[in-house]
């Protein structure tokens, strides 16, 4: 299927809102409605060029509220929800629990069972017109060693509350499938990156910390490896499996670029050195300062995404080099966004060290 009305959970945060702005600039959607409950990591200002088109409605709310939920499928007939909505942040998870908990399994919870009363009010013509999309996470996997790949038949291994919390939602969403028949897709996908990620995260928190000469903290050796996932690449991927995908199937979604914590950090400051030298002109790698790691720290992430690949046709545009040049010129280019964040919500103090 194609669909034309969009309803989106969390899309004032970091993928949903680089969602949202892929699917208005690039598709011809005909509606887009995004209920988000602005949390410290969500902002409208992520989406403000769009204020004033008609495609696209913003609605403050939390995916919790069944009321609201079931108001918003009943006022504006959505033919798709995709559900980006979750506390994200593994240290603050750490720190605490409850909002991943309330948000990730309850929040999903709801949303489930207000798509399923919504699907049953439909006519029989329009039930092949409703899906229900739940963005989720390689970390449910757990650890790797130095050797193999997720597939999507992995057994799941989550080791902190977020990655718990997020296989909770994913069991829910098989369940609600199996159990009820609500026609639902599944996609995992990698460590994301580029613009608009809220600056806690690696790579938008080592670029800041260049730009601001500050120290750049590294877990542990800094040999912690993942797989990383420009995020409009992420968003193709995303209306591949909307369009293409098996009804009940999950899909792996990666960037073929595994890479270590600390060459990462070693990328941006090389490419910094180069299009943005240093006030002090030393190399902005003097800068790296190894820390304590992490509790229970996964050593490594990969993502094998030849299902997509091979049943979609979708493989990633970008390299992780063309990649986290883009998103390295967008931090440059848009410091106004990430200094107020730093004035008003984050003042980049260690999180989950516990």
């Amino acid at each position: 299927m194609k669909p034309k009305i969009f309803f989106i959970t969390g899309g004032c945060g970091f993928i949903g809102s680089n969602f949202i702005r892929y699917l208005l600039e690039n598709t011809d959607v005909k509606h887009i409605i995004n209920l988000d409950k602005l949390t410290y990591a969500g902002s409208t200002s992520n989406l403000k060029e769009f204020n004033s088109d008609s495609r696209y409605i913003f609605i403050e709310g939390d995916i919790t509220d069944a009321k609201l939920v079931y108001s918003l499928f009943q006022n504006h007939n959505p033919d798709c929800l995709v559900h980006f909505a979750a506390e994200s942040h593994v240290d603050r998870s750490i720190d605490g629990p409850d909002e991943f908990i309330n948000t990730n399994i309850i929040g999903t919870f709801t949303l489930l069972e207000e798509s399923l009363r919504y699907y049953k009010s439909l006519s029989k013509n329009s039930v092949t017109e409703f899906l229900f999309h739940h963005i989720s996470t390689d970390e449910v996997f757990g650890s790797l060693g130095k050797t193999g790949s997720f597939t999507e038949n992995t057994p799941y291994d989550p080791s902190s509350p977020y990655s718990a919390a997020k296989a909770s939602s994913d069991h829910l969403v098989r369940a609600w499938y199996r159990t009820f028949g609500l026609p639902v897709l599944i996609t995992n996908c990698s460590n994301n990156y580029g613009p608009y990620q809220f600056p806690e995260k690696l790579i938008p928190l080592m670029i800041i910390n260049c730009l601001n000469e500050k120290p750049l903290p590294v877990y542990g050796k800094g040999d912690n490896i993942r797989d990383w996932l420009y995020v409009e690449d992420h968003c193709t991927a995303i209306i591949s499996v909307l369009q293409n995908g098996i009804l009940g199937e999950t899909y792996n979604i990666g960037g073929r670029s595994e890479i270590s914590n600390l060459k990462i950090v070693e990328t941006i400051c090389d490419s910094l050195d180069e299009i943005h030298p240093s006030i002090s002109g030393k190399s902005y790698r003097e800068l790296i300062t190894f820390v304590r790691d992490r509790p229970g720290h996964d050593f490594r992430y990969s993502i094998d995404a030849s299902k997509i690949e091979k049943a979609l046709n979708w493989v990633p545009d970008e390299s992780f080099e063309t990649g986290i040049r883009k998103t390295i010129q967008w931090y440059l280019d848009h410091q106004d966004w990430w200094q107020e964040i730093q004035e008003k919500i984050y003042k980049q103090e260690r999180l989950g060290a516990l």
